[in-house]
């Protein structure tokens, strides 16, 4: 099959938290005041993305990957997780505070939901003033003494708090207690998994005047309760380079800030390859089309493509693989 430049049509989804950044910021055909998640690149049953654009148009990732697990996927990513895509793709808008959460690992997510674990990372591209994270606890904290902090409504004083800002980026592993704060927009690479252990919501009632769900006990077997600062991605922004981030056992991502053409070697790749724009304008090429790539898009490029030329003339990445 040719694969050109992939790039869907985005799966937009309203929160009760959500804002119009997505709009705004990157441009995204919103009407709703409260679109907390553009999910830009997905197989998840019941959200799965269409092709926008080209031969394929209308075509959706799991087709492809039916027809041609190996080419679209990679030889050993296939061989890890069948025809099952195992990246999700979001860009985030917080006006408000989201839920404070965690995800199970994979372990668990198998024996509970029959699903992936939920390992991600966030890379901020927008902060209002003084806007932040919840990521972990602020020391170590016993089962007993956080099942206690529920009950008498004093969770958030075990947290963790970070203040943010555009560049930022954090790695969330499986266990650790996480939220996104109010005027954060940000770009998720995941797991694909949609399995989110929801543990306090700040008493708030959605659109039918409910309380939200809380998964408590789930979670309580699920937390990571120790104080660790292995959140933080330190990492490089040399020019016209790839500058690696994260590299974990489900994805490796790359950051590239380029003021001219780059050229990659791709036959080596045993992965397809995702490119989002957090910053400027490229032109995405492989020897089978190429794509234009803006600000809040996502595009990708098959296991099967040979090169990728980016030709622009300032742009910012981020490259996800696995």
């Amino acid at each position: 099959m040719d694969f050109y430049p992939l790039k869907f049509i985005p799966i937009l989804k309203e929160r009760l938290w959500g804002g119009t950044k997505l709009k705004d910021v990157l441009g995204k055909p919103i009407e709703s005041q409260l679109t907390g998640e553009s999910w830009e690149l997905s197989a998840v049953k019941g959200d799965v993305s269409i092709v926008s654009e080209g031969e394929l148009e209308g075509k959706s990732l799991q087709e492809l990957i039916d027809q041609d697990p190996e080419s679209l996927m990679g030889k050993s990513v296939y061989g890890r997780f069948g025809n099952e895509f195992p990246i999700l793709i979001k860009f985030i808008d917080a006006k408000q505070d989201l839920s404070i959460q965690l995800h199970p690992n994979d372990r668990l997510a198998k024996e509970r939901h029959d699903s992936f674990g939920k390992t991600e990372m966030w890379y901020i591209m927008d902060a209002d003033p003084g806007a932040q994270l919840i990521v972990g606890f602020n020391r170590d904290v016993e089962k007993e003494e956080y099942v206690l902090s529920l009950k008498e409504n004093t969770l958030l004083d075990l947290l963790n708090y970070e203040t943010v800002a555009e560049g930022h980026t954090f790695f969330i592993n499986t266990g650790k207690i996480h939220a996104i704060g109010a005027g954060v927009l940000l770009a998720e690479i995941q797991q694909t998994s949609d399995i989110t252990y929801r543990v306090f919501d700040f008493n708030r009632r959605d659109k039918n005047g409910q309380l939200r769900e809380l998964h408590t006990d789930l979670a309580v077997d699920a937390i990571d309760y120790q104080k660790k600062d292995d959140f933080k991605v330190a990492y490089e922004k040399k020019e016209n380079e790839v500058n690696g981030m994260v590299d974990c056992p489900y994805f490796k991502t790359n950051f590239l800030s380029l003021d001219k053409a780059m050229h990659q070697n791709l036959d080596n790749r045993d992965s397809f390859t995702i490119f989002m724009c957090v910053s400027g304008m490229a032109t995405i090429t492989n020897e089978k089309g190429s794509a234009t790539l803006r600000k809040g898009e996502t595009v990708l490029l098959a296991a099967s493509s040979q090169y990728v030329d980016i030709d622009t003339v300032g742009v910012e990445l981020l490259e996800i693989t696995i």
